[in-house]
């Protein structure tokens, strides 16, 4: 079982020839309103995957709220978890210029409502994964993971957006997943393999990093393993991380090794960059497992 505490929002998507310089207008080609939030990506991608998912978040009461749990439900992710609170959901608005590069702004709404106290202890299994990221109140998200894990579950954390945690917090992380930006605010600048050493050794977790093109890296008990990235030609590369996160964390639920997650995972980014959107794009199970072999071994 996969357990998602993290955000669901609406996201207005445009289509731009470039995007906008500070006080620059830039008209866009097209406009799509599609479902997004970090939390629901990656519950999403984790469905997709074959993971039994259970989100746990909150959308306002307006137009949203309804299609936003709906489209989730039709993934197959159980949104029993998923508040409906007063006041507007959560809106991305996300502009992608030719060549998959993007410019996001966010506002909370209903996911500043979110509460680690939606999860009662009875939904807490031991042997099941937690996933949370950064989208949410970080004193809510925080303080859910060292419960977790204090109650025997698998915690992965995807540190996006950056923070410094407070103490004791990656003490009860098991995996942490960061981009090498989000890698440089907790490790300080510096080579990013010895980054990831640095933290794997420091709270005795694995430590993942994530590398766009150039794939993945992740240290685990000493041992480093290198994935690369899926050759792809690039039209979004919006919900390309969350798939990474879902689909990794879909594998841990499912008991598999690391090295097998990391392929899957890093097979799942480079696929949704292929299409518009982040849940939309996202590929299936099968898909996935049909590209696997153009990817080598992880390498130490």
């Amino acid at each position: 079982m996969l357990i998602v505490f993290g955000s669901i929002n609406a996201d207005l998507l445009l289509e731009v020839d470039h995007l906008p310089r500070p006080g620059e207008t830039v008209g866009a080609r097209s406009c799509r309103w599609l479902p997004g939030g970090k939390g629901a990506n990656q519950a999403t991608a984790a469905a997709k995957a074959g993971a039994r998912v259970r989100l746990f978040g909150a959308v306002g009461r307006d137009p949203y709220g309804p299609s936003l749990r709906q489209g989730l439900r039709e993934a197959g992710v159980d949104t029993r978890g998923v508040r409906e609170v007063d006041g507007p959901s959560g809106v991305a608005v996300v502009a992608v210029e030719p060549g998959g590069e993007n410019l996001i702004l966010v506002a909370s709404g209903a996911n500043a409502a979110v509460r680690a106290d939606q999860l009662r202890d009875e939904d807490l299994v031991p042997g099941a994964v937690l996933l949370c990221q950064n989208e949410l109140p970080s004193t809510e998200t925080f303080a859910l993971l060292v419960r977790a894990h204090r109650r025997g579950l698998t915690t992965v954390l995807n540190l996006a957006p950056a923070t410094v945690p407070p103490d004791g917090v990656l003490d009860a992380v098991d995996v942490l997943v960061v981009n090498e930006g989000e890698l440089r605010l907790l490790a300080g600048e510096g080579d990013t393999a010895e980054g990831a050493r640095s933290l794997a050794r420091r709270f005795a977790l694995t430590a993942v990093v994530t590398l766009g093109a150039r794939g993945a890296l992740a240290v685990s008990r000493g041992r480093m393993l290198r994935v690369a990235a899926l050759s792809v030609p690039v039209v979004d590369t919006t919900g390309a991380g969350d798939a990474f996160v879902g689909v990794l964390a879909a594998a841990l639920a499912e008991g598999l090794p690391l090295e097998v997650g990391l392929r899957r995972a890093s097979v799942a980014a480079a696929l949704t960059c292929t299409r518009l959107g982040a849940q939309e794009a996202q590929p299936g199970r099968a898909e996935i497992e049909a590209r696997i072999a153009e990817l080598p071994p992880p390498q130490p």
